[in-house]
């Protein structure tokens, strides 16, 4: 039964009508076995996830405020976006140099290569986060008189969780980079954070105090599992799908690209994290609580770009090399629409039940509505230009897109510390929203200028030619 004969049995006849457009699209989605259909699909799944994780992350982080109060419920965030920002930029980039290496040696039928790849990526990240986690560990022993008392038990903590976030991000690139959206991203955006609630429900339940610390305790459970399970799960799809049990590695050749993508990927978490971790060093940690509801809320706008940015990566990948310059063009801007209509109609929706929807974390969170105001208008100036990075990045263009984002970084972490001290808590949304309309404009700039490529929503239906554009320079 097709999904047109299902709404036509479901629904009234004039309202069947009006859908029947759209579930003849979805179908011929569903159908299709070319190229830019099963990216369409694997956006269409990330999307459904995102929009899941994004309710259950929204629902949860409500919850954990309600049961630990502002002054807990802040120092927990603050540790916690520490901990995935470290465990990120732990991977050094390995977890998206697998999206660029695994589907180039798996059309070569290279098996050997794609064991290497994965391996070395998930031994390297381990490695690499367990390094940085003794780091961090070793400094709060040495400057712990120099740091507030309540940060201190809960960093401790979190460092632990670093080896499994990095791994967990190592097996989302593996699993993207195989077409497995569910795989790569049901684990870390779905299961953990219920992970994380229940088992700080059960702590609760079992007569702990509902703060800082138990709250790290269940994300560090939570993580380990999360990550294990995750890790045997895609392990035995990969012997499935590439049963050579040799290992090729080339080892340099994986470096030389993750480490611009790692500078990438670096700067744009940070970009993306660290106006949480400012406020925290400049306000008390009930302001920090009342500026990450504001931005989680707004996190809800933020899964239609993560959606397309998973699904895009490999095709991306495809076409830059398979030389097709105007395939390429056509596909960039298809992933622009995909991204700057539904972030503008989803932004307005949350925009209009902000107020609601920031009460539920608690009265004294209201206050964060026009936080959200201006963070979105940063949000919708980077949908304008869609996934930029990441096809700068499939298409080797990894140094300049690094010093693009080194640039927004750098004027976003200026801004923050003039701007906060001066405006407090809008000042620290009006620091990340310029940075994000500083990055849209200069992707806009060197993929036009690099890659002959109009990547912006206003632009014409035809692409420009990326031949010429790389004849002029």
């Amino acid at each position: 039964m097709t999904l047109i004969d299902t709404a036509g049995k479901i629904l009234p006849p004039r309202y069947a009508a009006r859908l029947t457009p759209l579930l003849a699209r979805m179908s011929s989605i569903i159908s299709a076995s070319d190229e830019t259909s099963q990216a369409q699909r694997m956006a269409m799944i990330a999307f459904a996830i995102r929009i899941v994780s994004a309710a259950i992350a929204f629902v949860s982080q409500i919850i954990l405020a309600r049961l630990m109060g502002e002054f807990e419920y802040g120092i927990f965030v603050f540790v916690w976006v520490i901990a995935v920002i470290l465990g990120n930029l732990s991977c050094l980039g390995f977890h998206t140099a697998v999206i660029r290496f695994l589907p180039q040696y798996r059309n070569d039928g290279a098996d050997a290569a794609v064991n290497g790849l994965t391996a070395t990526a998930r031994i390297f990240a381990m490695v690499s986060a367990t390094l940085i986690a003794a780091t961090g560990i070793a400094a709060l022993y040495m400057l712990g008189d120099r740091i507030e008392a309540h940060y201190i038990q809960p960093l401790f903590i979190g460092a632990f969780a670093l080896p499994m976030i990095a791994l967990g991000d190592v097996l989302d690139g593996t699993a993207r980079a195989n077409g497995w959206p569910v795989h790569a991203l049901s684990p870390t955006y779905i299961v953990r954070p219920l992970l994380i609630l229940a088992f700080v429900g059960a702590a609760v339940g079992l007569g702990q105090v509902a703060n800082a610390d138990t709250a790290i305790l269940a994300t560090l459970a939570a993580a380990y599992l999360t990550t294990v399970v995750q890790f045997v799960t895609i392990t035995a799809r990969l012997r499935n799908r590439f049963p050579a049990r040799k290992l090729e590695i080339h080892f340099r050749a994986w470096l030389l690209v993750a480490l611009p993508i790692f500078l990438i990927e670096g700067f744009y978490f940070m970009l993306t994290n660290a106006d949480v971790v400012i406020v925290g060093f400049y306000l008390p940690p009930e302001k920090v609580a009342v500026y990450f509801a504001a931005a989680k809320t707004m996190a809800l706008v933020h899964f239609v770009y993560f959606a397309v940015k998973a699904a895009a990566a490999q095709r991306f990948s495809g076409l830059v090399s398979g030389n097709d310059p105007f395939a390429l063009a056509a596909f960039a801007r298809q992933t622009v629409q995909w991204t700057f209509w539904p972030s503008l109609l989803v932004g307005a929706l949350v925009i209009a039940a902000g107020p609601f929807l920031l009460s539920l974390f608690g009265p004294a969170f209201v206050e964060g509505h026009m936080i959200m105001v201006v963070l979105f208008a940063g949000i919708i100036a980077k949908a304008m230009v869609g996934p930029g990075e990441v096809l700068l990045t499939m298409a080797g263009e990894q140094k300049i897109c690094a010093v693009i984002y080194a640039f927004a970084l750098a004027a976003n972490l200026g801004l923050n510390i003039a701007l906060i001290p001066a405006w407090g808590l809008l000042g620290a949304a009006t620091a990340t929203a310029a940075a994000m309309v500083i990055e849209a404009m200069a992707l806009h700039f060197i993929i036009r200028r690099r890659l002959g490529i109009v990547m912006f929503i206003g632009a014409g239906p035809r692409p420009m030619s990326t031949l010429s554009a790389t004849e002029e320079r």
